[in-house]
This record gives C-alpha cells, structure tokens and sequence, in this order.
C-alpha cells in the first residue's frame, strides 16, 4: 500500500472515483453492448445453441487475503483469475465481469489503481470486459465482489455431476505449490512482524510464490481438450483441494474413486518446502487448495487422447459408488479421503 504521496479517495468523491478507475475501458467482446456509465450494462447473448454462465466471488481482508504480504495488484489479479478460472471450469469461455469494492479510510486513490491494474490486466489476458461493479465505504478492511458472466455450447457444458464407473480421473499442472506459498509467507511474516525495511529471502522459492499471490485460469487445457474432441464428463477447478473437490464430483455424480498418491502431480519446489515445514507431502497436495487447476473426469475410451495433452497427467480413476473414496499409498494402502479444504464457517 502506497505510503508516500497518497490522493485521498474523498478528494474525488463517488462519481470522480468511478470515472477515475473506469474511463480507460473499452468492451472487446461482441456479446457486450454497452459496458460501464449506466444503470445496467447491456449483454447480448441471443446467439442459438449457447448458455450463459454466471458465477461470484466473495473475497475479505484477514479471511481469504493478508494484505501484509498481499500486494494490491496481485490481489486484482487473483480476484478476476478465480472467477475465470470457474467459468472455464464449466468448460466455458468468461466474457464479462463486474467488481465490487467496499474500502475504508486507509486506502488511497493510488492503491485502488494497483488493483484496478491487476483486474484489468487478468481480463486483457483472457479477452473479458469489466462491465461494472459498486464502491462503498467499510469499517472492516476490505471486501471484494467479483462477478463474471461466460458462455458456453449447449451441448459442451460440463457439471460436476457427469462422473461414471471406469472414468479417468485428471488433473492439470501441479498441487499442493499455492499452500506451501501461503506457508512460506506466513512465516515470513511471524518472522519478521514490526520490522521495517526487512527484505525477506525467497530465493529459489519464486514459483512457490507465484502459483499462490498470481494463479493462472486454465483456457490452456479447455483449448487442448477441445482440439483433441474430448468433452469431459465431469470438472471442477481445485480451490479447496484436491480431496474436497474429488469428493464433490464423487457426490454429485453418485461414484467412487481411487487416487493414487505416486501419480499425484508435486513440483520440485513443493516438496522440498514441505520437508523444511516437516509436512507430509501428499496432504499438502490433497488438502492445499487455491491451484486452480482443473480437475476433471474423462471416458476410459479417451486414455490416449488424454494422455498426449501436455501438461494433464491421470491420476485414477472412477468406480462404483459402494467402494467409497479413496487414496491408493504408495506402498499399496488404501486411505479413506477426507475432505479438509478449507471450511469458511468452522469456528478457530
């Protein structure tokens, strides 16, 4: 947060900030037709054989973000890639977003230029147009609302609830990289709590970094599925980990699965960092959370197809319902899953 030469938010008042934040963007998609500066935007989505998608995010300082060591472009970044990162889930294409913001006194015209910075930085990524959103005072920190709108063919549209016996269980990238990130910053910040001008070492753990301030929505794979025809039976991206997100899918789609732990996808970095925290290294892949990759469920028919797209590696498989969820260990065990993603609602 900017503590030099600060603009304070009153010197512009409601509508001078709205423009001061907006007046630089100009709709790129053909479904919006008239974006920011009126009551409404105006979206066509008339288009036969389509579905809109719609799906929100609700984000607040000192739940979901630190911003001790969260900078505020980061965080406008991570805040539009996880609702892109939904929609894609859904094997759909994100078209527009709105963003919400309630912001108390200590923040400045500057800070909410970094973050503005970050949002419109996701969307020009991914071809999506900030069509509105709300500001309003808080006496709580800050809270973020972000609302983003998608389509998708009909017939391409896939739920959780698609899962059948024999199935290949998939998952893109990597797990378990955004948690250690977390991990890694949070002890920073014990570390060195109070100081001023301290320089934390991250050498040799920026990726750890990375995947956990500037998660990437994966459009990368819904294209690669795509050219490859295949149409998943069931998706979810992994925000609460992998376990929980398995479990949902397994739920909704009235199955069971195995996942074997040698195949679960651990970067290097990963797991040298969960050897210095003397973590277990497929709980923090199971149980992580915010990698935003997708997880996903082909026919035993695509094995092939599916296993030449790079970056997607098989990590089990489906089965019937009465054998539960389960880990597979490596020396042929088998663990009941538990879903321990994150819970918004348990008491501390």
């Amino acid at each position: 947060m900017h503590e030099g030469n600060r603009t304070e938010i009153a010197t512009l008042g409601e509508f001078g900030l709205i423009k001061h934040l907006t007046e630089n963007i100009k709709p790129v998609n053909a479904e919006t037709k008239y974006g920011i500066g009126d009551d409404a935007a105006v979206l066509d989505y008339s288009a036969e054989n389509k579905q809109v998608l719609v799906t929100t995010d609700l984000l607040m300082e000192g739940v979901h973000f630190d911003l001790v060591y969260t900078p505020l472009k980061h965080l406008g970044y991570k805040s539009a890639m996880v609702n892109l990162s939904d929609i894609y889930a859904m094997n759909g294409t994100p078209k527009q977003i709105t963003v919400s913001l309630a912001i108390s006194k200590r923040f400045c015209i500057e800070d909410l230029d970094d973050f503005y910075d970050g949002v419109k930085l996701a969307c020009k990524l991914h071809n999506v147009d900030i069509v509105g959103g709300d500001t309003t005072s808080s006496v709580t920190g800050l809270a973020i609302s972000i609302t983003c709108i998608g389509e998708a063919d009909k017939d391409k549209v896939v739920y959780r609830n698609g899962a059948h016996d024999t199935d290949l269980i998939c998952v893109s990238g990597d797990l378990g990289a955004a948690y250690m990130g977390l991990q890694l910053m949070e002890r920073e910040k014990a570390v060195f709590q109070g100081e001023k001008d301290v320089q934390p070492d991250f050498a040799g753990k920026e990726y750890l970094l990375e995947r956990f301030l500037k998660p990437e929505a994966r459009r990368d794979i819904i294209e690669e599925l795509a050219k490859a025809g295949i149409k998943p039976t069931a998706m979810m991206d992994v925000s609460d980990g992998l376990s929980s997100e398995l479990m949902h899918i397994c739920s909704q789609s009235n199955a069971g699965c195995r996942v074997y732990e040698e195949r679960i996808p651990i970067d290097y970095q990963t797991a040298v960092m969960a050897e210095e925290f003397n973590m277990n290294l497929s709980t923090c892949a199971l149980n992580g959370g915010e990698d935003y990759e997708l997880l996903f469920t082909v026919p035993l028919t695509a094995h092939e197809k599916v296993s030449q797209i790079k970056d997607v590696k098989i990590i089990g498989h489906i089965t019937k319902p009465e054998m539960g969820c389960a880990l597979v260990t490596r020396d042929g065990n088998e663990m009941e899953l538990k879903a321990q993603g994150w819970n918004p609602l348990k008491e501390d």
